[in-house]
This record gives structure tokens, C-alpha cells and sequence, in this order.
């Protein structure tokens, strides 16, 4: 459960929050190779949903931005049920945001399979 902007609880499905998880790992990937500096864990009223290790996971300030502004997209998606973003017919990131989740998820996807989590070539290609 997660509360939304008008903190109202949100139920989500376990595709949804399989989608917001692989989110979440692949952002902490990303940011733990590419970024340094202090990084600090996301606040529990935005991923209350996630389990204990998703809720470890540090970012600095720019991927903190990013996956706030990811989040609140995905939770507003107006599609029932909600598509993979990637299949989306309706984009509704941001130009630069697209760009860069496309970047996340490039980097992201090959470092975590090439370091044997086969199990996300499911995602990777679906």
C-alpha cells in the first residue's frame, strides 16, 4: 500500500509492484556505478510497497529526482490495466525523462545479467 499525492492508500497489483521494484534495482545500479557523492535511501511514504531490500537501496540527489518523478508517473497511469511503459501507447514521461530511463535500463539490464541475474532477461525483452 502507498499513499498517492492526496495521501490516500493505493493497492497495487504484484505486476505493478514487480515493475516498480525492477525500477527501483536498476536505478540503485545505475547510480551506485555512475554517481558519486552522499547518497541517501528514498522515505518510506514513497515506496511503502517495497520490501526490505528495495528499501536499502541509496541514491544521490539527481536519481532521487528521477525515480520520484517515475513513480508518480506510474502510480497516475490513467491505463487499467497498466502496460510496461516501454509498450505504453501514451508516453507520458517527459522528453529528457524517457531518455534517461532508456539509459538506466540499457546500463542497468547488461551489468545485472552479465553478473548472472538471468532471471531478468524476462523483463529485459517483455
Amino acid at each position: 500500500m502507498i499513499a498517492s499525492a492526496a495521501q490516500r492508500p493505493i493497492e497495487l497489483p504484484p505486476r505493478e509492484i514487480k515493475d516498480l521494484k525492477v525500477l527501483l534495482l536498476f536505478t540503485a545500479v545505475f547510480c551506485r556505478a555512475g554517481h558519486r557523492g552522499a547518497k541517501e535511501p528514498l522515505p518510506d511514504r514513497e515506496i511503502g510497497w517495497a520490501g526490505s531490500r528495495e528499501k536499502q537501496y541509496r541514491f544521490c540527489p539527481e536519481c532521487r529526482d528521477f525515480l520520484r518523478y517515475a513513480l508518480e508517473r506510474r502510480l497516475g497511469c490513467p491505463l487499467d490495466p497498466k502496460p510496461v511503459c516501454k509498450h505504453c501507447p501514451v508516453h507520458c514521461y517527459r522528453p529528457e525523462h524517457r531518455e534517461k530511463v532508456r539509459e538506466i535500463m540499457r546500463f542497468s539490464g547488461r551489468h545485472l545479467i552479465l553478473r548472472g541475474r538471468f532471471d531478468l532477461l524476462w523483463h529485459y525483452w517483455f
